[in-house]
């Protein structure tokens, strides 16, 4: 069935309607941009402030969700071995500043890497020795 062609009134207030909506969807469009730029900026202040307090700086996903804070830069074993004490288990490993935020499968890989180069001994299940 063909539409009738509205005369008068009706067809410009639905215009003026119209016009309008467009109007505010620009204008949230515009404020929602705004939003997001005041919190990028937010972001980046907390990011410095981390680094300068030298903690994992957690980084942003590009779609603006949240991701967990990574385990921070590159790690020296060598250095996180010579601080353990003779007997360890991996939770004295986590204990130690700079790997605390690594997952486990990290930690594990290192002590294998360490039983493998001869500088630790698996002493029962879970315990260790450096040599």
């Amino acid at each position: 069935m063909p539409r009738k062609k509205i005369t008068g009134g009706v067809s410009s207030a639905f215009r003026q309607v119209q016009q309008r909506a467009g109007a505010l969807l620009l204008s949230l469009r515009n404020e929602i941009r705004a939003k997001e730029a005041d919190l990028r900026r937010l972001h980046d202040g907390v990011s410095s402030l981390e680094r300068l307090a030298g903690r994992a700086v957690a980084t942003r996903p590009a779609d603006g969700g949240t991701r967990r804070p990574t385990g921070g830069g590159r790690v020296n074993w060598s250095a996180i071995l010579e601080q353990l004490p003779k007997q360890f288990k991996a939770a004295d490993v986590r204990g130690i500043r700079g790997v605390q935020h690594k997952r486990s499968s990290e930690i594990f890989a290192a002590i294998t890497r360490w039983i493998e180069a001869g500088s630790v001994k698996r002493k029962a299940r879970g315990a260790y020795e450096r040599v």
